[in-house]
C-alpha cells in the first residue's frame, strides 16, 4: 500500500496551489467543492508525464478510446463481480453529459425527473435546462440512516415520472446502497415503465465494512431500465481533465447508441483518457492509501462535532468524503454556508442548495488535511459561541 504523510499539507501549501477549491475563497479553509487535496496516484502523473514530454494533445484516438473502456470494465469486474462489456462503456466529458444523455436520447417522453434529496446540486437544474419538471422526493431518516421513500418515489412516477437519479454511493449523504434497497427501488421503476441514471462517480470510494454494487447488475430488470455514469474523477482527483463513462446494459440502449447517441458524448479530453486508464489499471494502491486517511478524516469528525458542535447531528458517510451536517438544532437560521464562511473562515455548501429539505444543513468535505479538519471544526464552533 502507499502511503504518504498528508498531515504535513499546509494551509499556505493549499492556497498557493492553483485550483478552485482554495483559490475561491482564499481566506478560508475549503470544504466545498468535491475534491481531495492529497493529489493522484504515480502511475498517473507518469501516465500524464510521458504524454506531455512526447507533446502529444490531438484528439483522441480509436486505441485509446477502447483502452479506456477495457479499463473501467475490468475495475468494475475486479470491485463489484459486475461482468461489463467493455464495447458498451463509452467515454464522455462528465457524469453531467451522461444525465443529459439520458433525458436527451433514453427518456423521449419529456416526463418528470425525480430526484431524492438531498441531491448532488446540479441534479435540481439540469434537468430544467432540457425542459423538464423536477419533483424532490425526500430521502427518509430511521435512527439516522437514510432510506429511500419508496411511496414516494412510486407516488411521483404515477404522476408523469419518467427518470429516477439514483446516486450511489450516494452525495452528499455518503449513503452506499444494498442491494436489497436497489431491489426495492427497480420493482417500483419497472411498474411503471420508468428509467433510472444511475451516478456512481463515488464508487471507488467505499469504506471497509460496505460494498459497491452497481444498480444495473442486480437484475435483468434493472438493467432494462439504467443508464450508468462512471469516473476516476472523484477518486484519483481528476475532474479537470474532463473524462466520464457512461455504461449501457441492454440492447435496446446500445441501437440507440449507435444510432444517433454517440456524437451527443463527444468530448472527453485525451489527457483525461489516459489517466483514467492509468488510474483504473495501477492506481489503486494509492487509492486504498487515501481511503484508509478518509476513513481516519470521517471518524475524527464524528469525534469532533460530538465535542465541539454540540446539537449537530452527523452520520458517518459509508462512502465517499462529504459530511452532512444537520444545524437545525443549534438555533442558527438563514444562509448558513455563508455565515461559516464569514464568521468561521470555513467555506461549504449550504444544505439549501441540495433541496428544500436541506435549510439549516451544510454538505461539508473532509477530504482535507487532518489538521486542517480540526482547525475548520474548531473555527466553526467558536462562530457559533460568538453568536
Amino acid at each position: 500500500m502507499l502511503t504518504a504523510n498528508y498531515d504535513t499539507l499546509t494551509l499556505e501549501h493549499l492556497t498557493g496551489v492553483v485550483g478552485k477549491k482554495w483559490t475561491t475563497f482564499p481566506d478560508c479553509i475549503g470544504a466545498f467543492i468535491a475534491e481531495m487535496d492529497f493529489g493522484t496516484a504515480p502511475s498517473v502523473i507518469q501516465a500524464l508525464r510521458e504524454t506531455v514530454d512526447n507533446g502529444f494533445f490531438g484528439y483522441l484516438p480509436d486505441a485509446l478510446e477502447q483502452g479506456l473502456a477495457a479499463a473501467c470494465a475490468d475495475w468494475y469486474r475486479h470491485n463489484t463481480d459486475w461482468e461489463v462489456p467493455a464495447d458498451r462503456v463509452h467515454s464522455m466529458p462528465d457524469v453531467l453529459k451522461g444525465l443529459e444523455i439520458t433525458l436527451t436520447h433514453y427518456a423521449p417522453k419529456g416526463g418528470t425527473v425525480i430526484v431524492p434529496t438531498p441531491a448532488y446540486m446540479p441534479f435540481l437544474f439540469v434537468p430544467k435546462m432540457h425542459d423538464r419538471e423536477i419533483v424532490q422526493v425526500p430521502m427518509l431518516q430511521d435512527n439516522g440512516r437514510w432510506e429511500y421513500d419508496l411511496d414516494a418515489i412510486d407516488a411521483a412516477f404515477a404522476a408523469g415520472g419518467e427518470v429516477l437519479v439514483v446516486c450511489n454511493p450516494f452525495n452528499p449523504i455518503g449513503r452506499v446502497m444494498t442491494r436489497d434497497e436497489m431491489l426495492a427501488i427497480s420493482e417500483v421503476v419497472d411498474r411503471h415503465g420508468g428509467r433510472v441514471f444511475s451516478d456512481e462517480i463515488h464508487a471507488p470510494i467505499i469504506y471497509a465494512e460496505h460494498r459497491h454494487v452497481p444498480y444495473a447488475s442486480i437484475s435483468e430488470v434493472a438493467a432494462g431500465h439504467t443508464i450508468t455514469a462512471m469516473a476516476a474523477s472523484k477518486a484519483w482527483n481528476l475532474a479537470g481533465l474532463k473524462c466520464a463513462q457512461m455504461v449501457l446494459s441492454n440492447d435496446a440502449d446500445v441501437a440507440i447508441w449507435e444510432s444517433d447517441g454517440a456524437w451527443s458524448a463527444h468530448g472527453a479530453s485525451t489527457l483525461g483518457v489516459i489517466a483514467s486508464i492509468a488510474a483504473f489499471n495501477t492506481g489503486q494502491e494509492w487509492l486504498q492509501g487515501v481511503i484508509d486517511y478518509l476513513d481516519g478524516n470521517r471518524r475524527f469528525l464524528a469525534g469532533a462535532v460530538s465535542d465541539l458542535l454540540p446539537g449537530v447531528s452527523y452520520t458517518m458517510p459509508e462512502g465517499t468524503y462529504l459530511a452532512w451536517l444537520d444545524f437545525r438544532e443549534t438555533g442558527l437560521d438563514g444562509d448558513i454556508s455563508t455565515f461559516f464562511r464569514e464568521k468561521a473562515r470555513v467555506a461549504i455548501v449550504d444544505g439549501s442548495a441540495c433541496g428544500e429539505v436541506g435549510q439549516r444543513c451544510v454538505r461539508f468535505n473532509f477530504a482535507l488535511p487532518r489538521p486542517l479538519l480540526e482547525q475548520a471544526v474548531q473555527q466553526m464552533s467558536s462562530a457559533i459561541k460568538a453568536v
